[in-house]
């Protein structure tokens, strides 16, 4: 998988040996001399990683890194701290200032390549969803997000089977306001519901923390949750290994405890941005094809529908029916009561009209007054017979207009129209049905007619 990578770095010499290596591996490569001149580039270049220096004059990579991770624009892109020092404390810095991780001078190639996949993995799902993102407004960045939704404590799962280490990592998590539930053995799975984490620990354990979380990430349901792997510092081949098998991220022991706590809350914030983008798309997809006001599918979905009842009904031999519907006079109630008890009317309509239709059927607003139901499975006559009992029904209900105004009565008109096995286009059956319904209009209204006079 290929990649946009900014590299900053105040010494060439280093710019040039990363962009060696990663040129050598596909990657697209751009440069920056110094904090100022790699913000200046992320106008016009929009990577998927940032390789960032930590010891640079002027602005250092802690600075950089804080100023990149305010940015609504660029928060959401990785990024991964190059440095000399390996002290604990620096590293807890670096995090805190919203970096993903940290690589130590001379790069390590295995640790650099395996990081980048990693990374990858999560910005290719992020990309995703963001370019998919219904409506085109650009509502998928983080400055659009609560912090109070990023940042809230989390349901994590740890597996440990060290008594000691299990007690203390849970005490660490549960000062973080973490809940920590069903501490395993290895056996067993853990319930993924509402669970945002879970953390395995490799160290002098019983069981085999690699296939454990190959398991996980093969399991659908618990793909989205964020797994961290707790290695020794000199196990180099597990952590990596957890990496590529799809660990979100690598805890080395000995643990420090406000570093267990920088990359759990990096992780979750990754994950919740994820969850979120998710249900945004869902939604987004949702209203394409979902009528507004009254919560009736559309058209369009209308269409998608008949296209699928046509070819079952061309394959089974199999009779559907279209029902038209158009409330009688509506524009009356418009006119009299104004747009807002109209609306009420509509919603309240709309509301009847699915609960009065089988499971099966689909109840779709045309928009204005015009409704239609889909009815697989059905005869003219047995159609016919539905619709003439909604417009019976319909005629002796009151709809509510608004608080202290007294109800009102409405009639429909419809028009039936069915496919009878043949290969008639949707759009023809629906025409049918169409003209069907104007008859009813023409002959008088509060009627169902099945063929246009």
């Amino acid at each position: 998988m290929s990649a946009r990578i900014l590299v900053v770095d105040d010494v060439a010499a280093n710019r040039q040996l990363l962009r060696a290596k990663l040129e050598a591996r596909y990657f697209d490569v751009c440069e920056a001399k110094d904090g100022h001149e790699a913000l200046k580039r992320l106008e016009t270049y929009s990577p998927d990683i940032i390789l960032l220096d930590v010891m640079m004059p002027g602005m250092d990579g802690y600075e950089t890194c804080r100023r990149i991770k305010a940015d609504p624009v660029t928060s959401f892109v990785p990024v991964v701290m190059i440095t000399a020092l390996s002290d604990r404390s620096e590293r807890l810095k670096g995090l805190m200032a919203g970096a993903e991780d940290f690589l130590t001078k001379p790069v390590n190639d295995l640790a650099l390549f395996t990081r980048i996949d990693a990374l990858m993995r999560y910005n290719s799902v992020a990309t995703e969803l963001r370019e998919r993102q219904a409506s085109g407004e650009r509502v998928g960045f983080v400055s659009d997000i609560s912090s109070e939704e990023l940042d809230k404590p989390a349901s994590i799962i740890l597996v440990d089977a060290n008594p000691y280490s299990n007690d203390r990592l849970k005490r660490i998590l549960t000062k973080g306001h973490h809940k920590v539930e069903n501490p395993m053995s290895g056996q067993g799975d853990p319930s993924p519901e509402n669970v945002d984490a879970i953390i395995i620990s490799s160290v002098k354990q019983p069981f085999d923390p690699l296939k454990l979380c190959a398991k996980f990430r093969m399991t659908p349901d618990y793909r989205s949750i964020s797994v961290l792997m707790i290695a020794n510092e000199t196990d180099e081949h597990t952590a990596y290994e957890a990496l590529n098998l799809g660990a979100s991220d690598i805890i080395f022991s000995p643990i420090d405890s406000q570093e267990l706590l920088a990359r759990v809350s990096t992780q979750l914030r990754r994950k919740r941005y994820i969850d979120i983008l998710r249900r945004r798309v869902d939604r987004g997809l949702e209203l394409a094809v979902v009528d507004p006001l009254t919560g009736l599918y559309n058209r369009r979905f209308l269409d998608q529908q008949m296209e699928k009842t046509q070819r079952q009904s061309v394959r089974d031999g199999a009779t559907f029916a279209v029902v038209m519907i158009d409330i009688d006079h509506f524009k009356k109630v418009n006119d009299t009561y104004g747009h807002e008890a109209g609306d009420r009317v509509l919603h309240q309509f709309g509301d009847w009209l699915k609960n009065s239709v089988r499971p099966l059927d689909t109840v779709c607003r045309l928009g204005g007054e015009e409704f239609t139901i889909l009815m697989p499975n059905t005869s003219r006559d047995s159609a016919f017979k539905v619709a003439d009992r909604i417009r019976n029904e319909i005629e002796n209900q009151s709809f509510c207009i608004g608080e202290d105004k007294a109800p009102i009565g409405i009639t429909i008109s419809a028009g039936v129209s069915s496919s009878n096995a043949d290969e008639r286009l949707p759009d023809e059956i629906i025409a049918e049905a169409d003209a069907a319904l104007y008859s009813a209009k023409l002959k008088g209204r509060n009627r169902v007619i099945t063929k246009a006079a």
